[in-house]
């Protein structure tokens, strides 16, 4: 659906510039906005790598292990159905911990493997378990500590000041975190209510 609306924005934006007479008004901004995503991506890339390369140290020190460890009761009075020594609970942590050093792209087949192990654990049904929704609401308002995307867009950009979004995003996402436990605990009340 959302490629349909892109599709249709584009086409009527074309339609007006053609209009209008602005085609090379569109045209500029077409191959600037290229070379600018191009820029953006390679300056992306090197915090990326060096938070991914950050994330491997910490794995082999073992400090990712002590980390899922402090973090496993938590996780479990936040999935209660999940068996402490089942692979959904070590793809939940180690997606939860990834989040936190804002490391989107390793936490994403992280949480799609935490998915497909608690879709295994619901008998392969294809409505959603308790489990599946908290994960789910977890992973979507997941606390952040490093917000390394934004930092590194910030520092492409020439900001003064890169890392001063850090504690407005620990408090943000915090607070997300427990509205998503809090809405999820409650709607899951409610169906135990009525079932």
């Amino acid at each position: 659906m959302v490629n349909y609306i892109w599709v249709a924005m584009t086409i009527i934006g074309i339609i007006f510039a053609l209009i209008n007479g602005n085609m090379e008004a569109v045209n500029k901004a077409v191959f600037d906005g290229a070379k600018e995503a191009v820029t953006l991506c390679i300056g992306l890339i090197s915090v990326l790598v060096f938070w991914l390369g950050m994330m491997r140290i910490a794995e082999e020190s073992g400090l990712l292990h002590k980390l899922t460890r402090v973090f496993k009761p938590l996780v479990k009075l936040l999935f209660p159905e999940v068996p402490t020594n089942h692979p959904a609970m070590g793809y939940i942590l180690s997606n939860m911990i990834s989040n936190m050093f804002g490391l989107g792209n390793a936490a994403t087949p992280l949480g799609i493997k935490a998915m497909e192990e608690l879709k295994k654990l619901n008998g392969g049904k294809d409505k959603a378990s308790r489990s599946m929704v908290t994960f789910l609401a977890i992973n979507t308002a997941s606390i952040t500590i490093i917000p390394t995307t934004v930092i590194a867009i910030r520092i492409n950009y020439h900001s003064s000041s890169p890392t001063e979004i850090v504690v407005p995003t620990i408090i943000a996402t915090v607070l997300s975190a427990i509205s998503a436990i809090l809405i999820d605990r409650y709607f899951h009340y409610r169906r135990s209510r009525k079932g």
